[in-house]
């Protein structure tokens, strides 16, 4: 059976980065949560989520990537087109892949512009805020395409970082990433994400900024708060991050109803009369009848 998007609520409407800003004057909180596909598109609309990221995270997620730097631009877009369909209210937002932005603004325009053209995309994330991330997001910002900083640990880069680690736990670190953040606002991006910072710097920064800011590990002073899909819903075998909170067991569920329907085809139990179809008893006489003439 096909699930198509409910009718959403009359009082909901379709969120625009004007909106989110207009979300963070009112003191109203913004949540944020990844998807990969059109099941959990429609889970995100239903549940009212405000901004969706399809994340390059559905490298390591969904497409079993050993890291988020080896997902393509071609597979991105498959993954944001399946959540555009899912999607009616919240804003939509997709990565741009390690790889797609950092030869030139040029190539970083013409990326970003696929995501919106193809995949009906409302905005697109970049990482860092150095020079070089600085300069494509200031070019997209001025092709007109709505852009998401993201500050802090910045995965695509994980490695110059010194590993998943949390940044900012230092004065000089604290003040890079104060820096980085103030540039990207001035650049134009409407939102900034602050990755695995100190809740307090995180707070101290956040009374520097008017853009809206999204915390993922960076404590409840930002605006709204995201989580990867897999993450929060139990999804994911292996381990987590510290500031990730589990709402289900998505995962071991699946599991046990795996192996209930292994022991039921095995031991005959499945399919039982109630899940077959059946047929008049004049038209099965018939088809026998035609069978056995065929094997004469």
């Amino acid at each position: 059976m096909s699930s198509r998007p409910a009718q959403r609520d009359a009082a909901r409407r379709r969120l625009t980065p004007p909106s989110l800003g207009a979300m963070k004057r009112a003191g109203e909180r913004i949540v944020m949560v990844t998807a990969y596909d059109y099941p959990g598109a429609l889970a995100a609309e239903e549940a009212e989520v405000d901004v969706v990221l399809v994340g390059d995270s559905g490298a390591m997620t969904v497409l079993g990537h050993e890291d988020t730097a080896s997902v393509t631009v071609d597979e991105m877009l498959v993954l944001a087109k399946a959540v555009r369909r899912g999607l009616t209210t919240p804003l939509l937002v997709a990565d741009l892949p390690f790889g797609s932005y950092e030869i030139s603004d040029e190539q970083a325009v013409a990326t970003a512009l696929r995501f919106m053209k193809e995949a009906g995309c409302d905005a697109v994330k970049l990482e860092g805020g150095g020079a070089m991330p600085a300069s494509r997001a200031a070019a997209i910002v001025a092709a007109g395409i709505p852009v998401m900083g993201h500050v802090g640990l910045t995965p695509q880069t994980a490695n110059a970082l010194g590993g998943f680690k949390a940044q900012g736990r230092t004065a000089a670190s604290a003040a890079r990433v104060a820096e980085e953040a103030r540039r990207l606002q001035d650049l134009g991006c409407f939102a900034v994400v602050f990755e695995a910072i100190p809740a307090e710097v995180a707070a101290d920064i956040m009374s520097t900024l008017d853009v809206v800011v999204i915390g993922i590990g960076a404590g409840p002073a930002t605006d709204g708060q995201v989580l990867v899909f897999h993450d929060l819903l139990g999804l994911g075998t292996g381990g987590s991050a510290r500031f990730v909170r589990r709402y289900a067991d998505l995962h071991t569920q699946a599991v046990d109803g795996l192996r209930q329907f292994v022991d039921e085809v095995r031991d005959g139990s499945y399919p039982a009369p109630e899940h077959c179809y059946g047929i008049d008893g004049e038209e099965l006489a018939a088809f026998r009848a035609s069978e056995s003439a065929l094997a004469e």
